[in-house]
């Protein structure tokens, strides 16, 4: 039994007539007949009774009848399934992304993808860079928002679709809560919140060569992973912090975040997107577009 059969055996349940069915499906009388009675022979029994006038399904055949539609609709909806995918406009799209990406980024990139797209399935699932990174080399993401500069790139592709920098997050009580930008160098003897070495490594490195930029290494009071975590840990009173300056978004009354006055022009932070050089699919290459429209 394969579609064909099935889509025969459908026209002549419908029309009730071989010469009917055979216009339907565009072929001969002879060769149609042949093939449902091939099918029947499959099957171990008549679908139809012939008739003077044409045919009859047979109770077997009109048990048949109702999945033999079914399955046809399946078949066609995997044909479009297919066919969408492969010029970019449906399927499932696996996005990892950085917690920061929901300030500004995702609710921006997000809802106009989709009205774009439709078809589109996104699986979005937060993480860190360094997990990102490893599951698109491992194929279980296909593409990932990261924290951009990425120490060490490999074999990824990256394009930056959000350019940020380093601002301070200090305590609302804090001396310099009333200043709106701060050269970091004064704050060499205060405490820092810091990122998680072993989870947030770009972020940990760029934030320490920050420090060290501005002449000293930061006194590490508290580690974090999540910049949200890192800003309420600020509120605590446990230290300073550097975050993006996206961050800002974070509404906090007891946090204020300051401009740096010495930020080097070579040190910008932000978010990128990444995928696996040479595996990118039609729709991989859609979403990177969206996002490059928007930036």
């Amino acid at each position: 039994m394969n579609l064909r059969q099935l889509q025969q055996f459908v026209a002549l349940a419908e029309t009730g007539n071989f010469h009917k069915a055979a216009e339907r499906m565009h072929m001969a009388q002879p060769p149609l007949s042949v093939s449902i009675k091939k099918l029947e022979e499959e099957l171990g029994g008549p679908l139809f009774l012939r008739l003077p006038t044409g045919v009859q399904l047979t109770p077997a055949g009109q048990a048949m009848l109702a999945d033999a539609r079914l399955a046809i609709f399946h078949a066609q909806q995997c044909q479009q399934a297919v066919t969408t995918a492969l010029h970019g406009e449906g399927g499932v799209l696996r996005v990892g992304f950085i917690g920061s990406a929901t300030y500004a980024l995702l609710p921006q990139l997000i809802p106009s993808f989709r009205q774009r797209f439709p078809k589109v399935e996104l699986a979005l699932d937060e993480s860190t860079t360094a997990n990102i990174l490893n599951r698109l080399e491992a194929n279980t993401l296909d593409v990932g928002l990261v924290r951009f500069p990425v120490l060490h790139p490999g074999d990824f592709e990256l394009t930056l679709v959000e350019n940020d920098e380093f601002v301070l997050a200090v305590p609302a009580d804090s001396p310099w809560r009333k200043h709106t930008s701060v050269a970091l160098s004064e704050f060499a003897h205060e405490p820092f919140v810091m990122y998680t070495e072993a989870s947030v490594p770009n972020l940990f490195a760029v934030a320490m060569l920050r420090c060290q930029q501005s002449g000293f290494s930061p006194r590490i009071a508290q580690y974090a992973v999540q910049v949200q975590t890192i800003v309420s840990l600020v509120e605590s009173g446990l230290g300073v912090a550097l975050v993006p300056g996206v961050a800002r978004r974070y509404r906090n009354q007891g946090v204020r975040f300051l401009s740096l006055s010495d930020n080097p022009e070579k040190l910008n932070i932000g978010i990128a997107l990444a995928t696996v050089r040479q595996s990118r699919n039609r729709l991989v290459d859609r979403f990177i577009q969206h996002a490059h429209s928007l930036a």
